[in-house]
């Protein structure tokens, strides 16, 4: 895989979007709470939409033309600007129902023979937008959270209280290779990419040249998806938002042709360390993903035979007593005259699953089938998703009319003086107020902290300069009482998620190694003593009991004078 130097340098805006805005980087225009709008910003109008400040982006809360965008740093809040999103506003758009745009298209000439238009009149480079009295946004980097808030809908879509849970169970890091089977609407796919994504994934630069090659020791989403429309529209979004490096989409059906990634010279496996199956019979993908050869063709009339309890010469010893198990071939290329058996899991270590089924009865066999092929650990989890809500109150007739008042504060500088202010009256107060002692009267024995009480109205600890400014500014995020509270509604079941672990297979080969590999200590290996079978304490325990024995004989031999 090769990079441009674009891509290095921006990269991908939900992996490393950088500290600003750049053209050509999508872009979230935050609105409200749970509402943002993707935006694909560009410095020139190439959708030809006849707006003179450019290309303009047109919301509830007033238009935003791109060039009041690029260039700002993520999280600033950006004003409104007055544009007339009307036909008179646009550049050669006048008249009614479009009859000046099809006499225009009519009064084109006609292509040359090269078949290009000729050259025309270079359209006005747009210009400065001003800045409107309310409305404003808040620009914000994507990430897969608002993106699965914001996405265009083509299934169901699995939301950020699921996949945030799913991920952390299924064990994804950076370097992690996670299989996704269920595409849909790609928001799993932008999360696990995230997740699995490796900051090293850049490498080094190919001298005398721009094409950057990328290291091959990264994370990576294999997603499959079997509905063809579906994938072609997820593989655009994946190539606009930069994730091609990371995420490779493939149009199949998992249950019937498996997770082997195709090459020129046949099928290798992906070493998946992570499985999420996203479909309606996640049970007939499970035969796919096994380590043994004759596991996969198992039905469910057949024995189980368990891989942590049978080794590979037990295993095979107890398939040659049923013939049915080898009826069919197993899968893989042919090589010498026999198939060969390629498993898409990773064979060095354990492997985790996840099924996303809606119902109780998909459930059921997802775990019969599991249980089947040497699954273990299996556990179903229900998300019950219930959101804290954090704001203030207002029960003052000052914020009867609260249109065209900031509720919030509009920079980062501006929240850091406030917070400043908060920690500045916090110390005066105590240092005006001096150490803690009992009230008595001017003779008495703390006359030192006595003062005389104030004539002044009280008017909570301001002065009349602190409530005048305040009064001024009206700022109603400096009002009200804070308060929390947590949803009137419970968003209750999405999907049950069904979770396994696969350990990997054992054989006396591997118990071997490791017996060879971790040696017991030289005093136990004096005592004559082996650390098979037995924990750290009984070993001690019985190079005890061998040093007190000795002793006890040695000291009954010693004759006493």
């Amino acid at each position: 895989m090769t990079y441009t130097l674009d891509q290095v340098q921006y990269g991908s805006p939900f992996l490393d979007p950088g500290s600003t805005a750049c053209s050509g980087s999508l872009a979230m225009l935050h609105l409200r709470r749970d509402q943002s709008l993707p935006t694909k910003l560009s410095d020139r109008d190439d959708d030809n939409e006849g707006y003179d400040e450019g290309r303009v982006t047109n919301t509830r809360f007033g238009s935003f033309p791109h060039s009041t965008l690029i260039g700002l740093p993520w999280g600033s809040q950006v004003r409104a600007s007055k544009v007339d999103t009307g036909s008179r506003g646009r550049r050669g758009l006048q008249g009614r129902d479009g009859v000046a745009k099809r006499k225009r298209a009519e009064d084109t000439p006609p292509a040359g023979p090269s078949g290009e238009s000729p050259s025309t009149e270079t359209p006005p480079p747009p210009k400065s937008p001003i800045v409107a009295s309310t409305g404003f946004v808040h620009l914000l980097p994507p990430t897969p959270e608002s993106w699965t808030m914001s996405l265009p809908h083509r299934t169901q879509v699995v939301y950020t209280p699921d996949y945030s849970y799913v991920l952390h169970r299924l064990r994804a890091r950076p370097g992690s290779i996670v299989i996704e089977a269920g595409a849909g609407s790609g928001s799993f796919t932008h999360a696990a990419a995230r997740a699995v994504y490796k900051d090293s994934q850049v490498s080094e630069a190919v001298a005398g040249g721009h094409a950057i090659e990328a290291s091959t020791k990264v994370g990576k989403v294999y997603s499959y998806e079997f509905h063809e429309q579906r994938v072609d529209k997820l593989q655009t979004e994946i190539s606009e938002h930069r994730l091609d490096d990371v995420v490779q989409i493939t149009h199949r059906d998992v249950c019937r042709d498996g997770f082997l990634l195709k090459t020129p010279n046949g099928s290798r496996s992906p070493e998946a360390d992570a499985i999420f199956l996203d479909v309606p019979a996640p049970w007939l993908a499970l035969p796919h993903l096994t380590r043994l050869p004759w596991m996969k063709d198992l039905t469910d009339q057949e024995s189980v035979i368990d891989p942590l309890q049978n080794t590979l010469e037990e295993s095979a010893a107890i398939l040659a007593t049923d013939p049915q198990l080898e009826s069919d071939p197993p899968c893989g290329p042919v090589m010498n005259g026999t198939a060969a058996f390629i498993s898409p899991l990773n064979a060095k270590r354990a492997v985790r699953i996840c099924t996303f089924s809606p119902c109780i009865e998909q459930v059921q066999r997802t775990i019969a089938t599991l249980r089947q092929y040497g699954w273990v650990d299996i556990e179903m989890v229900e998300i019950a998703h219930k959101r804290l809500e954090v704001r203030r109150e207002h029960a003052s007739l000052e914020d009867r009319s609260q249109r065209g008042i900031q509720a919030m504060a509009g920079t980062v500088e501006e929240s850091v003086k406030r917070l400043k202010e908060v920690e500045g009256s916090f110390k005066k107060f105590h240092a005006e107020r001096g150490p803690e002692a009992p009230f008595s009267h001017e003779n008495g024995p703390h006359r030192e902290n006595y003062k005389e009480p104030s004539t002044r109205p009280n008017r909570g600890g301001k002065s009349k300069e602190t409530i005048l400014k305040s009064i001024i500014e009206h700022k109603l995020y400096k009002t009200g009482t804070l308060i929390h509270r947590p949803e009137p509604e419970l968003k209750t079941h999405t999907s049950y998620l069904v979770f396994a672990l696969l350990p990997r297979t054992w054989t006396s080969e591997h118990e071997e190694e490791a017996r060879q590999k971790w040696l017991t200590s030289s005093k136990f290996q004096k005592a004559g003593l082996s650390n098979h079978n037995q924990s750290r304490r009984q070993l001690k325990r019985t190079a005890r009991a061998a040093y007190e024995q000795r002793h006890a004989e040695a000291a009954a031999t010693t004759p006493i004078r």
